[in-house]
């Protein structure tokens, strides 16, 4: 099969993911399809997981890298690619390289995460990190190719991208055939269109839900404007879908072929990590977790059977820990109190011996005595409780209120 050159953006056709899904074989996993009970009840349908988090390298990212490179000419291929990206791209486009035999060398921003750092080089290519933010990252790998010649690798806005993307589509048809909702997360929007492209040609009565989270929702103001526009300063915990601008050749797919675009917020983006954490045993991130938060937050407005894709599970541990704990407080299971007391013997024992009654668990207590905004004989206390959800946060509130005590959250 024969795939596109920079700068054209010739259609992406079901031919084309076919031919993809050829090319990927022994190269990419079929992934998992999972069940989620939990979730079936909350819809009221069947829900399956389709498991990208398990793909080499941790995402779908493998899938369009690979296809993208192994269609560039000796001539592209020896004059080697660059590609910018804060995880996920980056380390498919270092695998695909290694496995091609293509040198590649990969932009970071000097904060990345030092896992994904360290697994972009084990997966063989050249790390340079530069810039603070992506956007600063991207043009300096976008210098680097024009100085030397290597090709560029897009993380989205590429035909032959989003044709390897759609072959997650096509094993979704094959493991789940009565599917009538596919929900996948979207940023620029490759994965989504190329599982447009290859479920609509098959399917066109599967829906195609795409979601974005609230803070980096650039695709409801560019498909009302009828073209890509961008939103200033992007800002979500989902790294994966944190872009600022639709790419040219997705949007056109996804505004044609894509049913609707839904929104999550912060806190169920979070809350989705915890259930896929506790509830499937899958580690994702918040980007991948973001279908997942979308069926949360609205339950019914899904028809099954119901597949959500969680597309990765590149998420570092620092971060995993500190959404964990967001998603436990947005769920009512971890509750932080401030409150004052006299500072006398025996109060924090008396203070504590409250919370037991009502069966609250203390994680972590910071006493504070001494404190300019404190009056002589007061102490300041802080609270980290785990609770078994919202009635009970608000049981043990009322209890630490009847028992005297001034509770500030």
């Amino acid at each position: 099969m024969s795939f596109s050159r920079p700068g054209t953006l010739r259609p992406v056709i079901l031919d084309d993911v076919r031919g993809a899904q050829k090319m990927l074989s022994g190269v990419a996993r079929i992934t998992a399809m999972e069940g989620s009970r939990y979730l079936s009840q909350l819809v009221g349908a069947p829900v399956h997981l389709k498991c990208e988090n398990l793909q080499r390298t941790g995402s779908f990212k493998l899938r369009g890298a690979y296809v993208r490179i192994a269609g560039l000419s000796q001539v592209e291929r020896a004059a080697g690619v660059v590609a910018a990206s804060a995880g996920n791209h980056a380390q498919g486009v270092a695998l695909a390289s290694s496995l091609l035999g293509v040198r590649s060398t990969v932009f970071m921003p000097a904060g990345a995460p030092l896992p994904k750092v360290a697994a972009t080089r084990q997966y063989g290519a050249e790390v340079r990190l530069q810039g603070q933010v992506i956007e600063e990252t991207l043009a300096a790998a976008q210098e680097y190719a024009h100085d030397t010649g290597a090709v560029f690798i897009h993380p989205f806005d590429h035909p032959d991208i989003i044709a390897g993307q759609g072959t997650v589509g096509l094993e979704i048809l094959e493991q789940c055939p009565e599917v009538r909702t596919i929900v996948v997360g979207m940023g620029g929007g490759g994965l989504a269109a190329g599982i447009a492209v290859a479920v609509k040609a098959l399917r066109p009565d599967v829906k195609l839900i795409g979601v974005q989270a609230e803070g980096a929702a650039a695709y409801p103001p560019s498909l009302a404007a009828g073209h890509p526009v961008s939103i200033k300063s992007p800002a979500t915990m989902a790294d994966g879908i944190k872009v600022g601008r639709p790419g040219d050749v997705p949007f056109k797919i996804i505004g044609d072929l894509v049913d609707e675009v839904r929104t999550v917020s912060e806190d169920a983006l979070a809350g989705a990590l915890l259930l896929c954490l506790e509830r499937a045993k899958l580690v994702v991130e918040p980007a991948g977790a973001s279908p997942v938060a979308a069926l949360m937050s609205d339950p019914h407005a899904f028809q099954g059977p119901v597949v959500a894709l969680l597309s990765g599970g590149n998420v570092d541990p620092l971060l995993m820990q500190r959404i964990l704990r967001h998603g436990m407080v947005a769920a009512g299971r971890y509750l932080s109190l401030r409150l004052r007391l006299t500072d006398r013997p025996g109060a924090l024992a008396a203070l504590l011996g409250a919370l037991s009654v009502v069966d609250a668990n203390v994680l972590d207590v910071s006493h504070v005595r001494t404190d300019p905004r404190l009056g002589l004989t007061e102490a300041e206390v802080e609270l980290h409780l785990e609770t078994k959800g919202p009635e009970h946060c608000e049981e043990v509130t009322a209890a630490l209120r009847e028992a005297g005590y001034t509770v500030r959250g």
